[in-house]
C-alpha cells in the first residue's frame, strides 16, 4: 500500500529524514531528484538511521556507525545484513512509500 509522507521539499538533497508510517518508521533519502526508503530502525541497535549523515548514496547510523547503502538496504561491510527497502516514488507534491500490507 502506498503512504503519502512528506513534500519533496522538506528533504534536501544529499538528507534524510525519518517519518511515522502505518506504525513503522521509515527512513527517507534524498538524492539528487530522486528519493529512497528504508527501514529506519537499524538492524544493529535499533538506531535511528533516518537522522544519520548521508554520503553519496551511504548513510552512517548516529549510535553506532553502522554504514548502508540506501538504494538497496546493503550493510557496507556485511553481506548477510541488509536493512529493509521500500519503493518510493514522487506524484504532484508529495512523496509516497509503498509498505507491504500488514
Amino acid at each position: 500500500m502506498w503512504h503519502a509522507v512528506c513534500s519533496p521539499n522538506e528533504i534536501s538533497d544529499g538528507k534524510g529524514d525519518e517519518f511515522t508510517v502505518a506504525g513503522r518508521i521509515v527512513a527517507v533519502y534524498r538524492i539528487g531528484e530522486e528519493f529512497h526508503a528504508m527501514d529506519g530502525i537499524c538492524a544493529h541497535a535499533g538506531g535511528p538511521v533516518g537522522k544519520g549523515m548521508l554520503r553519496g548514496c551511504v548513510v552512517t547510523c548516529p549510535w553506532h556507525g553502522w554504514q548502508f547503502d540506501v538504494t538497496t538496504g546493503q550493510h557496507c561491510l556485511t553481506p548477510q545484513i541488509r536493512q529493509e527497502t521500500f519503493g518510493c516514488k514522487v506524484e504532484g507534491d508529495q512523496v509516497w512509500v509503498e509498505l507491504p500490507d500488514a
